[in-house]
């Protein structure tokens, strides 16, 4: 439940509605009809203009706008589907259910709602299309989990399997590591050099020094473990590079290390907690295996069942969007799966109770 409310701050903030800057200017019309529903050129080209500028910045050809373009109207056309669902189903989402979401985000990232609030704001989006956002991807967990949950069934040599998988190889003994990190890596194409690079990490250390939060400083400059505010969580010591495990040996917990040059990126580390390692075992393991396995079946369902909407549904994509849409391949994932940041947010969804 907690990587999935992680999730859903991401993916509102990240999925905020920013003005395009595209090349080509598409004048407002249809760019589909889903049903009896039209879906329009504004609202996709205002999906899609944080990627497509940080795409032709890149120097991104007029055919990869295109297929962004295309992601983008396919990602509008799967939210009228679900949204057509959650109303037939009658699953919305209440304000004390997204109150209580937000919330739990709040304490999940050791900040305050005012905090959120904020964030909210410096991304250009306000308050209510957050909530709303929050909103919709809790009626679409509701919808996913009641419609396809009861489906899914998980035999103890599946989870056996994923434990042996994962945990084969696992040392016997030695030290476990609680970790954060903060990597600012350089750009020559970008203009960033190797002393520019350090130079922001140690500002970036500074600020963490002299109290800010971590997961605030490490969203503005790191690269690393973005998704959880640069928390890398517990790592065995065996496991982590000679050059980490160095500057970590002398840490107690709460230290920062000094900051440490690599060929082509700066970086430091927070020592959160040290502990003995012990084993991980099946008995233990066995609820978040299930759990991820749910998650991989509910992932096959869920594309199945969204095909099936699109086949029964009328649905017809206009003038560029229709020529567009050539650009896209047939295995590339949903909106709803990965987030247009990329990201998973069905993960660990209050709903999801794996069957035994």
């Amino acid at each position: 439940m907690r990587r999935r409310r992680l999730a859903l701050f991401a993916f509102a903030l990240l999925a905020s509605p920013t003005p395009a800057a595209a090349e080509e200017v598409l004048v407002d019309g249809i760019a589909a009809q889903v049903g009896n529903e039209i879906v329009l050129i504004s609202e996709v080209m205002q999906l899609v203009a944080s990627r497509e500028r940080t795409l032709r910045a890149k120097g991104a050809s007029e055919a990869d706008i295109a297929m962004v373009r295309s992601d983008g109207l396919e990602s509008v056309i799967e939210s009228r589907l679900m949204d057509r669902v959650i109303q037939d189903a009658k699953l919305g989402a209440t304000d004390a259910e997204v109150d209580a979401t937000i919330e739990a985000i709040a304490r999940e990232n050791n900040i305050s709602v005012a905090e959120i609030q904020k964030a909210v704001i410096a991304q250009q989006m306000d308050w209510a299309s957050y909530r709303k956002q929050i909103q919709q991807e809790l009626e679409r967990h509701k919808v996913v989990n009641a419609v396809l949950g009861a489906n899914i069934t998980i035999d103890d040599d599946e989870v056996e399997a994923l434990y042996r998988d994962r945990h084969a190889d696992q040392p016997e003994q030695g030290t476990e590591v609680h970790l954060r990190q903060i990597l600012v890596p350089a750009d020559a194409d970008g203009g960033v050099s190797l002393a520019d690079a350090c130079q922001l990490t140690r500002t970036a250390r500074k600020r963490v020094e002299t109290g800010e939060p971590f997961d605030q400083v490490a969203s503005r400059y790191s690269v690393v473990a973005l998704q959880s505010g640069g928390d890398l969580g517990w790592v065995h010591l065996d496991s982590v590079a000679g050059w980490m495990a160095a500057i970590i040996e002398p840490l107690q917990p709460g230290d920062l290390s000094e900051v440490h040059e690599l060929p082509i990126a700066c970086t430091f580390v927070q020592l959160v907690e040290r502990k003995e390692w012990k084993p991980v075992t099946l008995e233990a393991s066995q609820a978040v295996l299930r759990q991820e396995i749910y998650e991989q079946k509910l992932m096959e369902e869920y594309r199945e069942w969204m095909e099936e909407l699109r086949e029964h549904t009328f649905i017809e994509r206009r003038g560029y969007f229709a020529d567009a849409a050539r650009f896209r391949t047939p295995d590339e994932k949903s909106q709803f799966e990965t987030g247009l940041s990329g990201k998973n947010v069905l993960q660990g969804s209050p709903e999801a109770t794996p069957n035994q």
